[in-house]
Parts: structure tokens; sequence; C-alpha cells
């Protein structure tokens, strides 16, 4: 049995990790909410997450909160995570990310990623196969997430963006057109569109002269990254050596 601490425990993702945990046969050891969360002090059952007697811990009880635990989860923002060991975060800056990879490879096995989502990391291997187009395709990408996403574009849509980019040359990136804009041809385009509940829609455009391919993944619901978050909790149990790990890595032996 794989013993989890959650950081964001009382959020969206942070709860959605918990039930799935659960269903999954996790033990939850540890559960943290940000300081100002009035859920500090209250046990899971009392905020109806699960039926748990666990007490949600602030962050300046992150030592107490871990101990137990096999292995840490978190779904927090950028800001938290620049003070706690990082998993399952997006919206960091390139600074940041490279600060906290830099810090955490030295110490313990973890698993970072845009996006844990099983199906969206199928597709991003996928899409390394690209370099077999001539170079007449275009290639847009667009992605929508529910209106309260507050980053854009998307941490997924970045790394699509990146992958992309490295192999096709593309150096710039514009966001939407408007007016007389025609595409020129080093720009790689990303749309970002928010509203209503959706969890997740990535899709990549690759369109030729004569005929046009897309690639697409959608979410259905939160439970999706929580299911790649626990399979990576379970291949970090097997993990002896420190490391940034991706979950490429985590899927190959899954």
């Amino acid at each position: 049995m794989v013993k989890i601490c959650v950081a964001g425990a009382t959020g969206k993702m942070g709860s959605t990790v918990i039930q799935e945990a659960i269903k999954r046969g996790f033990k939850v050891v540890g559960a943290l909410a940000a300081s100002d969360e009035p859920s500090i002090g209250r046990t899971l059952s009392e905020l109806g997450i699960c039926n748990l007697n666990l007490k949600v811990q602030s962050p300046a009880e992150l030592e107490a909160a871990v101990k137990n635990a096999d292995v840490y989860v978190s779904f927090t923002t950028p800001k938290a995570e620049m003070a706690n060991i990082p998993m399952g975060t997006t919206g960091f800056t390139e600074e940041e990310y490279e600060r906290l990879k830099e810090y955490t490879a030295k110490r313990v096995p973890a698993v970072f990623a845009p996006n844990f989502s099983i199906g969206m990391n199928y597709v991003l291997k996928i899409l390394k196969t690209i370099k077999m187009l001539p170079k007449e395709y275009d290639i847009s990408i667009f992605e929508a997430h529910h209106f309260e996403k507050k980053d854009a574009p998307s941490g997924t849509a970045r790394s699509i963006a990146k992958i992309i980019s490295d192999i096709r040359g593309y150096d710039q990136i514009v966001h939407g057109r408007e007016g007389i804009s025609p595409r020129k041809p080093r720009e790689l385009e990303v749309v970002s569109v928010r509203g209503g509940g959706i969890p997740g829609i990535h899709r990549i455009i690759i369109a030729g002269p004569y005929d046009m391919i897309t690639i697409e993944h959608t979410a259905f619901s939160r439970n999706v990254f929580a299911q790649g978050a626990l399979y990576a909790a379970q291949w970090l149990m097997k993990q002896t050596r420190p490391g940034v790990y991706s979950m490429e890595e985590v899927l190959e032996q899954v």
C-alpha cells in the first residue's frame, strides 16, 4: 500500500486525487492546504472530501504531514511550490521550473509533468514523429479549459509548442490573430479558450496544401490527471536514486 501526502488537498484537483487514491487502494496519511484556508484543522470527512478523520494541515506543518508518507503529491500553485517539493503543478515560469528541478533532483526521485494524463503523454510522444512531414505543412495549437484556469496557454500547450518548435524551427509564437495578419513561415499559432467547466482539450492542427491532420486529446474529468499522478506515485516507489523524471519514463515501465 502506497502512502501519500497531498498538498492542495481541499482544491478541485487535490480532492480528486484523494478520492481516486482511496478507490485505488492508496493510503492518504497527510493533507495540506494554504495557510489562509478555512479548512485548516478540519478533517477530510468534515469537509466532505472522503470518509477519513485526517486533519488538514498548513504549510508550516509540512514536515509533520509528510512524516509517514511514501510520496508527496502536490496540486497547488507555483508560488506555493517554490517553498515545497513539486509534483503536479502548472503555471511555472521557466526560471522557477529550472530552480525547482535543480533543487529536487539532488534530494529525492520526483516526477515533473505539465500534464499527468496518460492519454496526453501518449499524444506528446506521437508529436515527435512530425519531423517526417515536409516544411509546407503548417502547425497550430488550440487549447480550452474551464473559466477558473489562471495560466494561458496551459502548461501542456507550452510543452506541445516546445516539441513542435524544436523540430520544425519555429521561433515565434502568435496567440490569435486580428485584422490583416498573414501567417509568417516561422510562426507557431497557439490559441487559448477559457469557459464553463471544460477539464481540458488540446488540439494540434497540421495543415498541408491538400490535406489536414488533427490530433486531439480531450479530458472527460479531472480524474484523468489524478490517475496519472497515482501511476507516477507507484512508479516512484521503485526508484532509489534522486532525480527528476518525466511521465514518458513512468509510462515506459507501467
